[in-house]
């Protein structure tokens, strides 16, 4: 995992923050600790979706996220997988395989 660290800045309702420090509190870490690893396993939970998964790919069939984003999302594995798939669903592919 990267160490490098990107600040970020966001909303969230009083309570949700509320929450966050007192379970820090007793855990003995800050807020950021807490609020990464939540994210940080909402992430890993959200990719295990089915639907999501799909949503994910189909962004990138798109062109709306990289690859990298991709592979950041899924595993280098699924993203293979994926780029492979989208390189046979392209234009160009079913073309060539047609001239064949």
């Amino acid at each position: 995992m990267s160490t490098e660290k990107k600040r970020v800045q966001f909303r969230a309702p009083d309570r949700l923050i509320d929450r966050t420090d007192a379970l820090a509190t007793v855990l003995g870490e800050d807020r950021t600790d807490i609020l990464v690893t939540a994210l940080r396993e909402y992430l890993q939970d959200a990719t295990h979706d089915d639907a999501l998964l799909q949503e994910i790919a189909d962004a990138y069939y798109d062109d709306e996220i990289s690859f990298e984003q991709l592979k950041s999302l899924v595993g280098a594995e699924e993203a293979a997988n994926l780029r492979v798939l989208k390189q046979q669903l392209s234009e160009d592919f079913v073309d060539e395989v047609a001239d064949a």
